[in-house]
């Protein structure tokens, strides 16, 4: 029988569940401190518990884009709708560590299985017009931020006579509205094929392209950008804490900063070459780090725009870059790369959460400059990367590729 695709309440639905997924981030970052309040964590087991969200999501994107072809991109969004729901009710009736800890890999989970399945849904519906649709789709990740922080700030600010942990319920249940909607919609809708079966290629060309040079130098790449970015905004309420009273609009205001540099990423990169994008983006974002070492009260708002600058483009562009320059490594080489810098965020956050206790112990008990102190390490990465990306705008120019991209992943 013949299936009708309604791809405009398909790319709806895909936007929900990248709300969802963005949410999570948002409201865990502005949360992490007080659950650790409310069961008697330490920071070593706050960045555990952190750190699964980030080990998930490369377990789940990776398979995903290996089985996604396979099975089809509606079972997947299924188990998505599975690992979420699971994940915030576990987290809503968490008593402690091990159910904090299994809830947030639910959640990791789910977030790379939306991604594993969303990106490639997206290029299907949208062949003609790729670069726009998916500029609109990723848009919701830093908005989902922006409207998760928010909503933490939101409740908090209205002084509820709840205790602290009926507090972060509300919070946190609020993701299963948008997760109820999307698994409501994506269950009655018909889906395509992915565009690789329709077109396709062969699955020995995608691999062979992996072990392009070129490839796994963005690999790693993709390490450095993953961890400048998303350690510091999902740890940003806990590192700031001490210089800044209202250290969650910090990421607040990064994340609107990211969502309206994706609004007008197409005017940009018709301007520069990605990889011109990328050096003046890790200039961008290595001053907003250090900043946010030096600064405090309300001038460290400052840094947050020069970051939340910097940041904006390297998840796009790191795919657009891949995606353009290597495009027989197709879905399976997006996925990779999403799935690096997640596992390398994640690995990350275990080791910074273990340096920060042992600078507060150090101190004799004062974390009043621990925060600044880990945000100093973390400025050598992007440091580095303007080392790497300026050789590859060298390298790029070399082989004469120095125009702007035309078909960019934002």
């Amino acid at each position: 029988m013949a299936t009708t695709i309604n791809r405009t309440a398909l790319f709806r639905a895909s936007c929900l569940s990248l709300l969802v997924t963005s949410l999570s981030f948002g409201i865990r970052a502005g949360t992490l401190n007080d659950f650790g309040s409310v069961f008697s964590l330490d920071k070593s087991q706050l960045g555990l518990i952190a750190s699964t969200a980030f080990y998930g999501f490369p377990i789940a994107v990776v398979i995903g884009g290996f089985v996604v072809d396979l099975i089809g991109m509606k079972r997947l969004l299924v188990i998505a709708f599975i690992f979420h729901l699971l994940g915030i009710l576990l987290t809503v009736f968490a008593t402690g560590f091990w159910t904090l800890y299994i809830s947030t890999l639910f959640i990791g989970m789910a977030n790379g299985t939306v991604e594993a399945a969303c990106n490639p849904l997206v290029t299907t519906l949208y062949s003609d017009n790729k670069t726009t649709k998916l500029s609109h789709f990723h848009l919701w990740f830093p908005l989902g931020i922006v409207i998760g922080t928010l909503l933490v700030y939101a409740i908090d600010a209205m002084h509820f006579s709840w205790a602290l942990h009926t507090s972060l319920q509300v919070k946190v249940g609020l993701m299963l509205i948008p997760t109820a909607i999307y698994g409501y919609l994506f269950s009655k809708l018909d889906f395509p094929v992915t565009e690789r079966v329709a077109s396709g290629v062969s699955t020995g060309e995608m691999y062979k392209s992996l072990l392009n040079p070129l490839f796994l130098f963005m690999i790693v790449c993709m390490v450095g950008t993953g961890i400048t970015e998303l350690f510091t905004g999902q740890w940003i309420d806990v590192l700031l804490k001490k210089v800044n009273d209202n250290a969650i609009l910090l990421l607040t205001l990064e994340t609107g900063v990211m969502a309206l540099g994706r609004a007008f990423a197409k005017p940009v990169l018709k301007l520069f070459a990605p990889q011109v994008v990328l050096l003046i983006s890790t200039i961008l974002a290595a001053t907003g780090l250090f900043l946010f070492t030096i600064l405090t009260t309300n001038a460290i708002f400052l840094a947050a725009v020069i970051f939340g600058m910097g940041v904006c483009f390297f998840w796009p562009t790191m795919l657009g870059f891949v995606n353009t320059n290597i495009p027989k490594s197709g879905a399976i080489g997006l996925n990779l790369m999403g799935g690096a810098g997640m596992l390398a965020t994640s690995i990350y956050t275990i080791f910074m959460g273990k340096h920060y206790d042992n600078i507060v112990a150090a101190a004799h008990g004062d974390n009043s400059t621990a925060g600044q102190q880990i945000l100093q390490t973390t400025l050598v990465i992007p440091i580095v990367l303007i080392v790497a990306f300026a050789g590859l705008v060298i390298y790029m120019r070399s082989k004469g590729k120095t125009a702007p991209l035309k078909t960019a992943v934002v």
